[in-house]
């Protein structure tokens, strides 16, 4: 049953291997460069596993003490998981001691595969959506080490490895760009991060740049999901 479900969740996880692999892969050399040991990269791939927390997390190591900022800012960097919890409440269900795993691996990747996979039916569904996960951490785990190992190897100039990260996340919205019709929610990101911005500065506007965003997006929900504001 575990082998089955193991065979079944392994190719849909090829293509996120090489695209996890690559940055894990530069999230440890970054830690690397940034003065921390491979052990830092491992430990926080497996405890964290948030790719994108995990690149700003370095900033805030770095940083003076601000526990209730970096609070904030890992809130709501991965708060888009609770949409993502919601909607998987479902699938997750009756679990047993799985579900517990589920809940702390699921990313936006293992989400897309175990949502929409056309899971066999004589294939379990509790352990294909642990292989799924388990599968993409690793991947994620061992570029991580990877990574810090081979940092203090390499003689090449890092510098802007940092915005390996932020590229992808570039890539990401004009990938979403391109396939709406209505760039309504685009929009409502750029305007609110070029305001805050203006207001906060550089160094200090992401957090409320995502307060505000969240909030505008709560309070015009319906007119958005009804096909955005005229």
């Amino acid at each position: 049953m575990k082998l089955k479900a193991l065979k079944a969740a392994f190719p849909y996880t090829i293509p996120i291997f090489a695209g996890f692999w690559f940055l894990a892969l530069a999230y440890g050399i970054y830690m690397n460069v940034s003065g921390f040991s491979f052990w830092y990269p491992f430990l926080m791939s497996i405890t964290i596993f948030g790719g994108s927390l995990e690149f700003v997390a370095v900033s805030m190591l770095l940083a003076p003490f601000a526990p209730l900022q970096t609070f904030i800012m890992a809130l709501l960097v991965q708060a888009r998981h609770l949409f993502y919890g919601i909607s998987m409440l479902d699938k997750y269900k009756n679990m047993g001691w799985k579900k517990f795993y589920l809940i702390f691996a699921m990313c936006d990747e293992s989400f897309s595969i175990n949502y929409t996979a056309d899971i066999p039916e004589d294939v379990d569904r509790g352990w294909f959506y642990f292989w799924v996960s388990l599968l993409n951490q690793s991947y994620w785990v061992t570029g991580a080490l990877v990574g810090g190992l081979a940092g203090s190897l390499l003689k090449f100039n890092t510098e802007g490895l940092d915005f390996v990260m932020t590229a992808m996340f570039v890539v990401i919205f004009m990938e979403q760009w391109m396939k709406q019709k209505k760039h309504h929610t685009g929009l409502i990101g750029i305007g609110c991060t070029a305001l805050c911005l203006y207001f906060f500065g550089s160094t200090s506007f992401m957090v409320p740049a995502m307060i505000l965003i969240l909030v505008i997006l709560l309070v015009f929900r319906k007119p958005l999901e009804e096909g955005g504001l005229q």
